[in-house]
């Protein structure tokens, strides 16, 4: 064997070694119902996080599943099950150590509404304290409402029935992204923005056993799309303005 034919052999060896782990391995994203982000329709999974996902893992050429389910679910999954990633996930102190992330899907801040009309008006977090709050169990938002010590937290299973509570007025102020605020104000929703609760990067969370490598190619598809202006034109197909990036 020539030099030339050794190196050629040696180098498909290590392609082989390298690809092999990668070629067994199958990603399960999971995640909630929070259009634009990800949403059903028609049977259909999509959102600007879902599409985005979809671009990544064509790039990557990993396998890969989607399944939408309760958030307290999908997070828990996410957390103790291998090769399972969650999304659309606001990355956090508290999650921090616990996944592997890849990011930014979308930039947010995060603001607490009222039903409009509501006599509920508070103009500072602290005034906010006075009024019942809902929110999702085990949704970033009720980490930072407890971590600001917000004593009156309605605990729902998962956003919709949260929404459903405060145009009852079963609660009495609820925190979400200011993007699905706008989408919900487009679609004619009878709800009014009262404070800035956060700033959020929300990304891809995946379980501690995702290979490493898996996670470089899929942040390379992530870079690649925000690079060349894909992300944007997402962002703007699902109704979210380039200025509230």
């Amino acid at each position: 064997m020539t030099p030339r034919h050794a190196l050629a052999a040696a180098t498909a060896l290590l392609a082989l070694m390298t690809a092999g782990p990668l070629n067994a391995t199958e990603i399960h994203f999971v995640t909630e119902t929070y259009p634009p982000f990800n949403f059903m329709d028609q049977q259909t999974l999509k959102g600007s996080s879902v599409d985005q996902i979809k671009l990544i893992m064509k790039d990557s050429g990993i396998g890969y599943s989607m399944e939408i389910m309760p958030w307290a679910r999908a997070l828990a999954l996410a957390t103790t099950q291998e090769d399972y990633c969650v999304f659309t996930t606001v990355h956090n102190a508290e999650r921090d150590a616990r996944f592997k992330w890849v990011e930014p899907l979308l930039k947010s801040r995060t603001l607490l509404i009222r039903k409009t009309g509501s006599q509920a008006a508070p103009k500072t977090l602290d005034e906010a304290k006075e009024f019942i709050v809902g929110t999702q169990r085990d949704d970033f938002t009720q980490d930072i409402l407890q971590d600001n010590h917000f004593p009156k937290i309605d605990i729902a299973t998962d956003l919709g029935l949260t929404m459903k509570k405060l145009m009852s007025g079963r609660i009495d102020l609820m925190p979400i992204s200011d993007k699905y605020y706008e989408k919900l104000k487009r679609d004619g929703a009878s709800i009014e923005a009262v404070l800035t609760l956060a700033e959020s990067t929300y990304s891809i969370a995946c379980n501690k056993s995702v290979p490493d490598k898996a996670i470089d190619l899929m942040q390379q598809g992530l870079d690649k799309i925000i690079a060349d202006g894909t992300q944007d034109r997402l962002f703007e197909a699902y109704g979210l303005s380039k200025d509230t990036q």
